[in-house]
């Protein structure tokens, strides 16, 4: 066992492991994948971020054994398989690509596992996603503090907020941005310049009017990828490579970035039937699932935005259910808050030195 990596060790579990136990770890090692392994290393089924959230949203309990959402025929590639042949099977062994591979020996037995990112003669040059943040509203419930500073340029701690989900896109290596501007464009556009101070690309895309959640995108050139859309009042740590692996997974041409949100009704419920009452529930707890402000979407969806009308990202996608395309809802399930009230804002100065210590912690 010893000259098995310490990264195939850190993503090894066993067939008793939790769901919460999955996730905890999936969170801490960072890879996507887990690989649920008999005590000598024999491959019994693979679990993965996506598996976790389909789990979330099937209303699994995470107390559940692993082995209830693993994939036991997972892909796998032969001990000492080429890297030719290793990134041919990520980009064709699945009907969708993926970015890690179990090896395996002619045993079943996992050997090491293999990360698209870490290949070297992976071609890094193209990049798998654009953005889009949207940094044009008012902010007007956030007043007094947006008299003086767009929405998104409000400090989260030490520096803006839309510094920090530029920072997080560059680490998910999304380094071409076009952020939409509107109000007060030039105290984004001072702060950030062309982006090459902050390791990025930044385009600016001013909208004459306001043109809705969506309108803006008529602006953009057309992407050649898929194209990352996010609220410029999202502080958030979800990872941005998951959620396209998860589109990618599901076929989609547009994914929502969902939040789980939960209401409490202060009085007792009663369920009828005709006079007589047939159930008591005690300040049930509803839950829903709500928009998060996170979209990822294909470059076919750019295309139905109409230049210069009103465009509200829920337009597009009442329109694409309408045509039955595929639109998936992707579970954030990491930190995530919209601050779009001053009790959200003042969540958030609370929040982050927790936040950026966690961040410091993992370095």
């Amino acid at each position: 066992m010893s000259n098995r990596s310490e990264l195939l060790r850190s993503i090894t579990i066993s067939p008793e492991t939790s769901v919460k136990e999955c996730l905890e770890k999936l969170n801490k090692a960072g890879v996507g994948i887990l690989t649920v392994c008999t005590p000598d290393y024999r491959l019994e089924g693979v679990v993965t971020d996506g598996d976790i959230r389909r789990a979330f949203l099937s209303g699994i309990p995470f107390e559940s054994s692993c082995m209830e959402i693993a994939c036991t025929d997972p892909l796998t590639a032969p001990a000492g398989c080429g890297p030719e042949e290793v990134l041919a099977l990520m980009d064709h062994g699945k009907s969708f690509t993926v970015d890690q591979l179990p090896l395996v020996d002619s045993q079943g037995r996992v050997v090491d596992i293999l990360l698209r990112h870490n290949m070297c003669f992976c071609n890094e040059s193209t990049p798998s996603m654009k953005a889009v943040v949207m940094a044009g509203g008012f902010g007007t419930r956030l007043r007094p503090l947006t008299e003086t500073l767009p929405k998104p340029m409000l400090p989260v701690g030490d520096r803006p907020l839309l510094e920090r989900i530029i920072d997080q896109l560059k680490e998910a290596h999304i380094e071409n941005i076009d952020v939409t501007t509107h109000y007060m464009p030039e105290k984004i556009i001072e702060h950030f310049g062309d982006g090459s101070k902050f390791g990025v690309s930044i385009n600016y895309v001013s909208e004459n009017k306001p043109l809705g959640t969506a309108g803006a995108l008529s602006l953009i050139e057309e992407p050649d990828t898929p194209l990352l859309v996010i609220n410029g009042d999202i502080l958030t740590q979800v990872d941005f490579n998951a959620m396209l692996a998860f589109h990618r997974e599901h076929d989609s041409v547009l994914t929502v970035g969902v939040r789980q949100y939960e209401f409490q009704i202060p009085y007792g419920v009663i369920e009828c039937e005709g006079a007589h009452i047939c159930r008591l529930k005690e300040k049930p707890v509803q839950k829903f699932l709500v928009n998060a402000g996170i979209y990822l979407l294909e470059p076919e969806v750019q295309k139905m935005v109409k230049p210069d009308e009103f465009t509200n990202m829920t337009d597009l996608i009442e329109a694409l259910i309408a045509m039955g395309k595929t639109v998936t809802s992707f579970p954030v399930m990491e930190y995530w808050l919209d601050i779009g009230q001053l009790a959200d804002y003042n969540k958030a100065q609370s929040d982050i030195t927790n936040l950026d210590g966690a961040e410091k912690e993992d370095e």
